[in-house]
């Protein structure tokens, strides 16, 4: 039988009237235990945090939704992040992109260092830094694509390619695109990690993540630590992030559609040095997103021409765009990479990566576009 598309499966994947009643939305089962019959007999549910209908329903939808067999949800995409690290032990060893999320970076430097597994970050958009930087003790090569903030693209068929050979277990963080706009275990990693927060629920309202893989034995180490740790979502954000996925082929295109109107409007402002969109042709990769990607997303960057004050002063002015940190709401939101989401980072690092004073990050929503052009026109004018 033909597998239902993208759309079709956001809405009904995972999820069948609930039995007793025939709702055809899934209830929110607002439980801490479940009634057993006898002694170890009951209906597969014994206690909340182990299992909750709720949480299975959005497991399986956002497993489909990534061509994956099985979904592990958690309570924010670093318990998500968090649960991958402790499947290795002391002396393993990470090889991670440099430019990651902020978050992601000072988990790696600053916790888990702890507990003595190593971490290298390295320009990965560049295949041979993998070759470079590979280790006998290699154990997770850990890819984002685009990149957080500065959307440089990985080439992640090839990089999975290159670590199979070595049996290094490749796990993308998928969180900008979606898995509308890219599917990466279809490229050969094997995890698939989505801060549920953002895209997949949509509307600003949850925290959440989830891991997704097609390897069952690995599916069965998260689900270990997911419940032996506790780090699980309640049934409410599951509803939620589930009522979200609803709409995520529509808000994916609607947010790609308004971003490269933006991308392409700002690419000859005036006070525009340069614009970051995978979506521009102008930018270096997008033979690459092209070839792996569907579709661009609604995340881009550009640079003001000006220094600190003149970028603060724009990011003071917007009136559509929010002032936030996090991305892949309905609603537009602005940040300063430096100060907000990467400001874990030491300012070294970040000047490496060109996270500079004048980067500016837009999580283009799904507004109409000609109010968000004339809203950042107005903030870079002044």
């Amino acid at each position: 039988m033909k597998q239902p598309g993208f759309g079709t499966r956001s809405i009904h994947a995972g999820q069948e009237p609930e039995p007793v009643t025939g709702s055809v939305m899934i209830p929110i089962f607002q439980t801490s235990t479940y009634a057993q019959k006898a002694p170890g007999e009951h209906t597969g549910y014994e206690y909340a945090r182990t299992h909750n209908p709720t949480r299975a329903a959005m497991e399986n939808c956002i497993a489909s939704l990534e061509g994956a067999k099985y979904g592990i949800a958690f309570s924010s995409g670093l318990a998500a992040i968090t649960t991958c690290i402790q499947t290795l032990k002391a002396g393993d060893h990470v090889l991670c992109t440099d430019d990651v999320y902020g978050g992601t970076f000072r988990l790696f430097e600053r916790v888990m260092k702890k507990f003595n597994v190593e971490f290298t970050f390295c320009d990965l958009s560049k295949p041979e830094n993998f070759e470079k930087n590979v280790k006998s003790s290699t154990k997770i090569l850990w890819i984002e694509s685009p990149t957080n903030p500065t959307l440089k693209l990985l080439d992640i068929e090839q990089l999975s390619a290159k670590a199979r050979h070595k049996n290094i277990r490749v796990i993308v963080d998928n969180t900008f695109m979606s898995p509308y706009f890219q599917q990466p275990l279809a490229l050969g990693a094997d995890v698939v990690m989505h801060s549920s927060t953002k895209y997949l629920n949509g509307h600003s309202d949850v925290v959440g993540g989830i891991l997704v893989t097609n390897d069952s034995g690995l599916a069965d180490e998260y689900r270990f630590l997911q419940n032996s740790v506790g780090s699980v979502p309640a049934p409410l954000d599951c509803f939620l992030i589930l009522r979200g996925l609803k709409t995520l082929h529509l808000r994916m295109q609607a947010h790609q559609k308004n971003a490269l109107i933006l991308a392409e409007y700002l690419s000859s402002h005036p006070h525009v040095e340069s614009v970051i969109y995978p979506g521009l042709a102008s930018h270096p990769q997008h033979a690459l997103a092209k070839k792996q990607m569907s579709g661009f997303g609604g995340m881009m960057c550009f640079r003001a021409k000006g220094g600190l004050e003149f970028t603060k002063s724009v990011l003071s002015k917007t009136r559509v765009f929010t002032l936030a940190e996090s991305l892949g709401g309905v609603e537009s939101l602005v940040e300063h990479p430096a100060i907000m989401t990467h400001a874990s980072m030491p300012q070294k690092i970040r000047e490496a990566l060109g996270i500079t004073d004048n980067l500016i990050r837009l999580s283009v929503g799904v507004e109409d576009a000609q109010d968000l052009v004339d809203d950042i026109n107005q903030a870079l004018m002044g």
